[in-house]
């Protein structure tokens, strides 16, 4: 029912292994596993664009809390009011709230059609999605560090190689997945409150969660998604150096120094005395007079 999603990742997983299978062993776990690499790397550059807008729309989300504040004091007593006023407000600034969610929305079909394909593989299967049945059984035999691509934590016994493999990629993932959102939310800038808390949730519960049901993901879906995160830290530290948060040293920096006081640059009136400062040498202070 869903093969129009997973035919085209299994095509372009099938193409990256071409590619590394000039160089490589088609059957070896390398050209596999730099093939899902890759995969990453295609879909992520693919999503780029969208990245870059979902950075900009949140920005100028962030730029308007002042006057979402003063909306809030303003309709304190009216809900719906309020409501009407921050969508009038974000509509007139062009600024779309759920625009942050599109590009991890995007990702999850690429996620679930990669599970699948690798769920599907096993010795002696036919060809599935454009694979031919010789690069269905390359792939189905492939090992990474000696473990099967294929294989999950919980299709062997505790203590094997697939096992250990699969405990060191879980690892990496949850540890990845940590570092990740905490640049996102570095990126985000400091907020408080309710959101304050669902920030620590995401910080500490993603990964946890992650750690339990990774052992119930194929290794090459467990490199797929560590391959994904690394992607993701790299482009959050770009973004937080490229789009620093509102308010932050670097903003501030980047704008430039506050213009000068109006009383500064405004010219004297007429017949007023210059003001030479406290720190200048001429004229006598209140203890010099004679």
């Amino acid at each position: 029912m869903l093969d129009w999603l997973y035919t085209p990742i299994a095509w372009l997983l099938k193409q990256w292994h071409a590619l590394f299978s000039t160089v490589l062993d088609p059957a070896s776990g390398a050209a596999w596993a730099l093939a899902i690499a890759l995969l990453v790397v295609t879909v992520r550059l693919l999503l780029f664009p969208v990245s870059t807008r979902q950075v900009r729309s949140q920005r100028a989300v962030q730029e308007l809390q002042p006057q979402v504040q003063a909306l809030r004091a303003q309709h304190r007593d009216d809900p719906q009011a309020l409501a009407a006023a921050i969508r009038g407000l974000q509509q007139e600034r062009g600024v779309s709230p759920l625009a942050g969610c599109l590009p991890a929305l995007l990702q999850v079909p690429v996620f679930l059609a990669l599970l699948h394909v690798l769920r599907r593989l096993a010795p002696g299967k036919e060809g599935l999605y454009s694979w031919s049945y010789e690069l269905t059984q390359q792939a189905a035999e492939a090992t990474l560090a000696g473990a099967p691509v294929s294989s999950s934590f919980t299709d062997h016994p505790a203590g094997t190689t697939t096992a250990v493999v699969a405990v060191v990629l879980i690892v990496a993932m949850c540890l990845t997945s940590f570092l990740t959102q905490r640049a996102t939310q570095r990126r985000s800038g400091p907020v408080t409150g309710q959101a304050a808390t669902v920030q620590r949730l995401l910080l500490y519960g993603m990964p946890t969660s992650l750690a339990v049901t990774g052992f119930f993901f194929p290794v090459g879906v467990l490199l797929y998604w560590t391959t994904n995160n690394l992607w993701t830290l790299g482009q959050q530290l770009y973004v937080l150096r490229r789009f620093p948060p509102p308010g932050s040293p670097a903003a501030l920096a980047a704008a430039g120094p506050p213009p000068p006081s109006p009383s500064r640059t405004l010219p004297p009136r007429p017949g007023a005395r210059p003001d030479r400062g406290r720190g200048s040498g001429r004229g006598r202070g209140p203890g010099r007079r004679r």
